[in-house]
């Protein structure tokens, strides 16, 4: 039995879908605060906070569980900056109750969602795991301890981990059962999405003169189901070498901002109302990820390389799911 933490929010429940479907049993621990209790349509679900010890040892007494995989960080890089303790709290110290509770129960396989942002300001283009790991703001700083904390992990209690640094995560369940679905949300192509469904008046582009091919900034998308593969690989990679590595999950090709803008008006149809806005401080131009390890090491292969295919299948998710969607905003004031 698999016990995805946080497997009520995007990633979480896109794992959650694909797992499941490949014969594991699941336990799903949200406390919902971020994620929905409709995404958990797979598996056992327990309403439980990370910060409650007690309640997760009940949960693991219950069930025989194998392996964890974690995905009940908070994410905001920008309430990060503005509110760390929030981020120590919830990214680290919570992290270390579900650790100790795993050691405490015999649990020994970890699946680590962690980020392209502990690399910091990339010094090479594309980043491979060998690039140096320097975050530049609490949330990035967050997911490297908790890095650190389960190489001390390993060497101690025998705990085997795979950290998976993501870039950025995109797209919907091709089934249009699940999708991405944040509260508030802050991704580009759900926010154009946004807006070329009529559910925002506008969507600001942040800097037109960065060094880059348009002047737009450059990033790495990657599918959620390709994600949701490569935690599959991963644990399988685990029950059968029983060693501790990471790897990161990218495309490996880059798009502007204004190539999503494009590509969302191209796919929907629909015309966006564009402002273009300052730069964003801490933005590097460029950020690209190099996956060849995932892909040689783990057997890893992307389905979903071409960006018309990516946003197709988020622009048919939050078409279906219009007027959910615009009630959320409604009561967000947005």
């Amino acid at each position: 039995m698999i016990l995805i933490a946080g497997g009520a929010g995007y990633i979480g429940s896109h794992v959650n879908k694909m797992i499941s479907r490949k014969g594991y049993d699941t336990v799903v621990l949200d406390n919902l605060v971020y994620g929905h209790k409709e995404f958990v349509k797979w598996g056992k679900f327990y309403k439980c906070d990370l910060c409650d010890v007690k309640e997760m040892e009940k949960i693991f007494k219950s069930n025989k569980i194998e392996a964890v995989m974690h995905f009940s960080a908070y994410t905001y890089v920008g309430e990060s900056v503005a509110d760390p303790s929030k981020y120590y709290k919830n990214n680290v110290s919570n992290t270390l109750n579900l650790l100790d509770v795993m050691v405490k129960y015999g649990v020994k396989k970890f699946i680590f969602s962690s980020t392209c942002a502990t690399y910091g300001f990339p010094i090479e283009i594309p980043i491979t795991e060998s690039h140096p790991q320097n975050p530049i703001n609490p949330y990035g700083k967050t997911k490297l301890m908790i890095e650190k904390i389960l190489e001390d992990y390993d060497k101690a209690y025998g705990l085997k981990y795979i950290n998976l640094r993501y870039f950025n995560a995109s797209g919907a369940d091709p089934d249009l059962e699940i999708g991405e679905w944040h509260n508030p949300e802050t991704h580009l192509i759900p926010l154009a999405l946004y807006n070329a469904l009529g559910l925002t008046p506008k969507i600001t582009v942040f800097g037109t003169d960065y060094d880059t091919e348009d002047g737009t900034c450059v990033r790495d998308y990657i599918h959620v189901n390709d994600l949701a593969k490569a935690h599959i690989l991963a644990l399988e990679y685990l029950n059968q070498k029983n060693k501790s590595d990471s790897f990161n999950l990218g495309n490996g090709r880059g798009f502007s901002v204004k190539k999503i803008i494009d590509t969302v008006e191209k796919v929907s149809g629909l015309k966006l109302n564009v402002e273009y806005g300052k730069r964003r401080e801490g933005d590097p131009a460029i950020l690209v990820g190099s996956s060849k390890k995932a892909i040689k090491v783990l057997g890893w292969k992307p389905e979903f390389y071409k960006i018309e295919d990516i946003v197709e299948t988020a622009y048919l998710w939050h078409k279906k799911n219009k007027d959910k969607i615009l009630e959320d905003l409604w009561k967000r004031k947005i």
